[in-house]
């Protein structure tokens, strides 16, 4: 019986450029954690984004995440405010702080934090004598959250935000680039982003000295000094010379791999706009998103598990909507303030195949597939 070809839910996209920045760090023997690309990539993210950043590439977006919280002062004891519907690596580094993590639901526009229940957190803890130490909102599955609102909490009480932009590098909110928000913002290029470095990520800062603490702090903390002299607790944390080789080329097809993806979107929406019930994320006035990942809602989770099944069985890739941090075993008991909609969301939610790599075939098959099972 022949095998069907293997649809995944994210792959890699490499195009034809990586191939020579990589070649030239074999050739020029900058293989170490620093060198051309690395600043050169640096370079590349600053001009595409605008708005005065400073870029400093890093191992991870959680290692980004983990020096950006150190950065915003949180240690032992301090609370964070987190979305609450977003991937465990927007969470994990308040834990590795030693921080309490507290964990805010989404509002249903954009499936992100939701700023009256963040209102209602951040009163509420002022109010226990704990007023929160950070903010911590993502841009899920390449979706903005609403910044506005968001941004105008974090000035009325002062508290700084960072922005989880792990998913959303080519996303929009107006005129202005996702990463370009927070007091700090993080990127990611693992192997199933928008780009990818293979494993890697950025620490994002309009604040220079942010962006030099950050390399200081990923580079061991090693202080100017002849000898090995160290007076802070630092991370091996920078990015490779070699991976940011591969982060190079993939800048130069960053808008068509945009493109890619929302055409992917566009491809679903129209083949399921006559089936009652099935739903996706659209997008508000003044947002733009780089669809990372096309989602779909279902009527009922024993639809969604249908749908699902019948991909796994034709070999094709799917995955529920992230489960929500305060219903994770490693957050039991962790304070939290919802309204049930990251909850539904994740009952009935499913991720799409949505690599900006499929073909008009894959897209076929997969839709053949799912109308099959809704039937």
């Amino acid at each position: 019986m022949e095998t069907l070809t293997k649809i995944w839910l994210s792959s890699p996209h490499i195009g034809s450029s990586e191939q020579y920045y990589v070649n030239e760090a074999f050739r020029t023997n900058w293989i170490a954690p620093l060198g051309p690309n690395v600043s050169g990539f640096e370079g590349e993210l600053e001009e595409y984004l605008q708005q005065g950043v400073h870029v400093a590439a890093l191992s991870s977006g959680t290692a980004a995440i983990h020096l950006g919280l150190k950065l915003l002062g949180v240690g032992p004891g301090d609370e964070v405010l987190c979305q609450s519907f977003t991937f465990s690596a927007s969470a994990n580094p308040i834990s590795y702080l030693g921080g309490r993590p507290i964990f805010i639901d989404s509002e249903k526009e954009t499936w992100n934090i939701c700023p009256e229940l963040l209102e209602e957190a951040i009163t509420s803890r002022i109010k226990a004598g704990r007023k929160p130490k950070a903010i911590i909102a993502v841009h899920l599955y390449g979706m903005p959250y609403k910044v506005n609102e968001i941004h105008h909490l974090a000035q009325k009480y002062q508290i700084p935000i960072l922005e989880d932009s792990a998913e959303a590098l080519g996303s929009r909110y107006g005129d202005r680039k996702c990463g370009t928000f927070g007091d700090i913002s993080i990127l990611s290029f693992n192997g199933n982003k928008i780009i990818t470095t293979s494993g890697g990520g950025a620490l994002v800062s309009r604040n220079k000295k942010y962006k030099d603490k950050a390399v200081f702090l990923a580079t061991q903390a090693r202080d100017n000094a002849a000898h090995y002299q160290h007076s802070e607790i630092g991370h091996n944390y920078r990015m490779s010379n070699v991976l940011a080789g591969i982060g190079r080329g993939q800048m130069e097809v960053l808008e068509e791999r945009v493109q890619a993806r929302r055409r992917n979107y566009e491809y679903y929406v129209e083949a399921f706009k006559d089936f009652q019930g099935i739903s996706f994320l659209t997008e508000p006035d003044g947002l733009f998103s780089n669809r990372w990942l096309s989602c779909i809602l279902t009527p009922s989770f024993d639809l969604r598990e249908k749908i699902r099944l019948a991909l796994e069985k034709e070999n094709v890739e799917s995955r529920p909507l992230w489960k929500p941090m305060h219903m994770q075993p490693v957050f039991q008991g962790e304070s939290n303030f919802t309204n049930g909609i990251s909850e539904g969301l994740f009952r009935l939610g499913l991720c799409l195949p949505s690599g900006s790599n499929l073909l008009v075939e894959d897209l076929e098959r997969i839709v053949e597939i799912i109308k099959f099972a809704l039937k």
